[in-house]
């Protein structure tokens, strides 16, 4: 097939795969705890964080909000240690301004951030962040009594005027679109002067494992939640613990190297691997399993060993992960249907219709239901997957050229947004001696 500028061939396994591969830092602990240090009762300290576009981002609105963030050299492989010293919300911003690219954690969190702090913050991004949903965010500083101008948009670009604090008390909000506007709010909730009782009026929120995830980061940092009552987040006033803590690798990014040993019938082995985590991506050690793999955790590193064939399933709820799931369903011998994830319709693309335009391109049988994805065994050709400046579009490109010769990825580089050593990462799995056998224990 004709070379397209830009495009990316996907390394096709001849052999079944065995390798072991390290993963960077996770995006959202990385994020989350940038916004917790840069509020926090003193300096904090981030070991082995992950070092990204979206974290990048991240750091430089900190910055712009008056956070001190500085590299010191650390132990992990993937770059150095981040020292943060927090905000100080009395001290005038001037004119400040937030590029928060294609970053969800970026446009989401920082403006509750930024309402706490003293002077005019601009926000915008990408094209395609403009037609991300921000509605919810916008209206609920607005009930907080926060001056936001948007144009009447109800997304980016939008200005807030913070006066140093914000009174809290009761908010409620529509978060069905996205589970990071219950996080956002939950992040700066210890500084309301009154604390934060939030709650969730409308559909169910979606990736609820993300919630739980900034709950219990605000409880190991002393912040009492009380999450006891459906829908409903009540956070106390009180200061967030300054801290010094080890980032875990990034479990959804583990997926696509997981899923390379499905693809490949081989094997893949992630070392670290925690026992307890508050992480989406853990769902792996149950969603690989029922497409046919083997998985097993032991002394710290997980398995997985891919089985004859990958096995059609019903996958429901499988967030961040579903594209990556989407792409093994592809390659399946069975119908596979996912469910649970209409949200994915807002991410950095529409997700839904994006992995149903190219598994359809490359031969394949998807298409769309109300809340997910339906998709029927096709033989897949080879072909240009499109990426949509999505990162979990490009590795499920990558994932499907695994198995099918032929198949480019357009602009590879997009991985960068969380994983920017993707291409290389998996030119290492890919060149790992063959397995033996795919199917030994």
């Amino acid at each position: 097939m004709p070379v397209v500028a830009n495009s990316w061939p996907a390394p096709y396994a001849e052999k079944p795969i065995d390798a072991t591969v390290q993963i960077p830092a996770s995006k959202s602990l990385t994020n989350r705890y940038l916004v917790l240090a840069a509020l926090a009762d003193g300096p904090s300290r981030l070991r082995a964080p992950l070092h990204s576009r979206d974290t990048f981002l991240m750091v430089e609105a900190l910055r712009s909000l008056g956070a001190r963030i500085t590299e010191a050299e650390g132990d992990g492989r993937f770059g150095p240690d981040l020292l943060v010293e927090p905000i100080d919300p009395a001290r005038p911003l001037g004119d400040a301004g937030v590029d928060c690219g294609l970053a969800g954690t970026v446009m989401r969190f920082v403006p509750p951030l930024a309402a706490l702090c003293t002077g005019d913050v601009e926000f915008d991004g990408d094209p395609a962040a403009r037609r991300r949903p921000m509605s919810p965010t916008i209206d609920a500083l607005r009930q907080l009594g926060v001056a936001v101008e948007d144009g009447g948009s109800g997304s980016l670009p939008f200005r807030i005027t913070g006066t140093g604090s914000v009174a809290g008390g009761h908010l409620a909000i529509d978060a069905s679109a996205s589970s990071q506007f219950v996080s956002a709010l939950l992040l700066v909730g210890p500084r309301f002067r009154d604390g934060l009782h939030l709650e969730h009026v409308g559909e169910r929120v979606p990736s609820l494992d993300h919630i739980a995830m900034t709950v219990q980061l605000l409880r190991d940092l002393g912040v009492s939640v009380d999450d006891s009552r459906r829908n409903h987040w009540v956070v106390s006033p009180g200061p967030i613990r300054a801290f010094d803590t080890r980032i875990e690798q990034d479990l959804s990014n583990a997926g696509p190297f997981l899923a390379a040993a499905l693809a490949t019938r081989g094997r893949i082995r992630v070392p670290n691997w925690p026992a307890s985590t508050t992480q989406v991506g853990d769902a792996w050690r149950d969603i690989l399993p029922r497409l046919g793999a083997t998985v097993t955790l032991a002394g710290g590193t997980l398995t997985v060993i891919g089985g004859e064939k990958i096995t059609g399933a019903d996958l429901a709820d499988t967030s961040e992960l579903a594209p990556t799931a989407a792409a093994l369903c592809a390659l399946a011998d069975g119908e596979s249907r996912l469910s649970g994830i209409a949200h994915l319709r807002g991410h950095e693309t529409d997700r839904l219709a994006a992995l149903v335009t190219e598994i359809n391109r490359l031969g394949g049988d998807a298409e769309e239901t109300a809340d997910g994805l339906r998709i029927r065994p096709r033989p897949l050709h080879g072909g240009l997957f499109h990426s949509y400046e999505d990162h979990r579009m490009a590795t499920a490109g990558a994932i499907i050229g695994l198995a099918v010769r032929g198949v480019e990825v357009e602009d590879i580089g997009t991985t960068a947004k969380t994983m920017p050593e993707f291409p290389q990462l998996w030119q290492e799995m890919y060149a790992a001696a063959p397995a033996p056998s795919a199917t030994e224990g």
